[in-house]
C-alpha cells in the first residue's frame, strides 16, 4: 500500500487477537445469534461458519415518524464526532454526532425495542447515539471492537468491557452515497428509512472479529442521518 493510498484499509497482523478468547463474549456471540435466527422478519447475510460473522437486516424496524424525530433530534443537539485516538486517526470519521437524552420517550422507546430484538439486558448497552453526514462525510473502515493493547483500553475496560454486538438504524436515504460497506464479506447496504442492521464485534471464540470491519462510505448529495447502540459484556457504567 502506497502513502498515497486516500483509504487505506484495516489489515490487524495475522494471530494479533489468538489470546483474548472469552467464554462470556463467546456466549454473548452464541446467545444473540441464536435470538434472531427465531425472528421473524429478518434477513441474515452471512451464513458460512469461515466468514465468523453474523450480520442481520430488518427493514421498517421504525416507522417513519420516528425516523424523522430522531432526524430532528439529531439536527438540534449535534457536536463534530470523536474518535478514540483523535491525532492518530485524524480525517478518518468526518460526521457530526448527537448524544440522546435517554429519558426522552421516542429515543427510551427505540433503546428498549434494539434490546428486546436482541435479547440483552439494556443494562450492557451504552446511550444510544445519532451520526449525521453531509456531502463529502464518511467514516472510513473501521471496527467497534476495542483494542486491548491501546491506551484507551483500560477506560474502556472499567465502562464495562468489550463491545459483544452493534446495531445501527438508518433514519433516511441521501440522495447518493452513504453506503455502509463490509468489504470482508463483500456486503454494501444501502440506507432505507428504518433499516436496522446488527452484528456481532467478538467471534465464536470470544476474540475481537476483524471480520466485521466496516465503513460509511461518503454521501455524495443529500444528507445522511443514522443511530447507533452498542453492547457491551458487563453492564455500562
Amino acid at each position: 500500500m502506497s502513502e498515497a493510498d486516500p483509504n487505506p484499509r484495516y489489515n490487524p497482523p495475522a494471530g494479533r487477537f489468538d489470546d483474548e478468547r472469552s467464554d462470556l463474549r463467546a456466549e454473548f456471540t452464541r446467545a444473540v445469534g441464536n435470538k434472531l435466527n427465531r425472528t421473524g422478519g429478518l434477513w441474515q447475510l452471512t451464513t458460512a461458519p469461515q466468514d465468523k460473522g453474523q450480520l442481520y437486516v430488518a427493514n421498517s424496524f421504525l416507522t417513519d415518524d420516528v425516523c424523522r424525530a430522531l432526524c430532528d433530534r439529531i439536527d438540534a443537539n449535534s457536536v463534530p464526532s470523536p474518535l478514540f485516538e483523535k491525532e492518530k486517526y485524524e480525517g478518518m470519521r468526518t460526521s457530526y454526532t448527537c448524544y440522546f437524552d435517554g429519558a426522552d420517550p421516542v429515543v427510551a422507546s427505540v433503546n428498549e425495542r434494539i434490546s428486546d430484538l436482541l435479547g440483552l439486558d439494556p443494562a450492557l448497552g451504552e446511550p444510544l447515539q445519532g451520526q449525521r453526514y453531509h456531502v463529502g462525510q464518511q467514516f472510513k473502515e473501521h471496527c467497534d471492537f476495542f483494542f486491548t493493547d491501546q491506551p484507551y483500553w483500560p477506560e474502556y475496560e472499567s465502562h464495562g468491557g468489550q463491545r459483544t454486538w452493534t446495531a445501527m438504524i438508518f433514519l433516511n436515504r441521501p440522495e447518493r452515497g452513504g453506503v455502509t460497506a463490509f468489504r470482508r464479506l463483500n456486503l454494501a447496504l444501502e440506507p432505507h428509512p428504518g433499516r436496522l442492521i446488527t452484528w456481532n464485534n467478538v467471534d465464536d471464540s470470544g476474540r475481537p472479529n476483524p471480520v466485521m470491519v466496516h465503513e460509511g462510505q461518503p454521501v455524495e448529495a443529500g444528507v445522511k442521518y443514522i443511530v447507533t447502540k452498542w453492547y457491551r459484556e458487563r453492564p455500562f457504567v
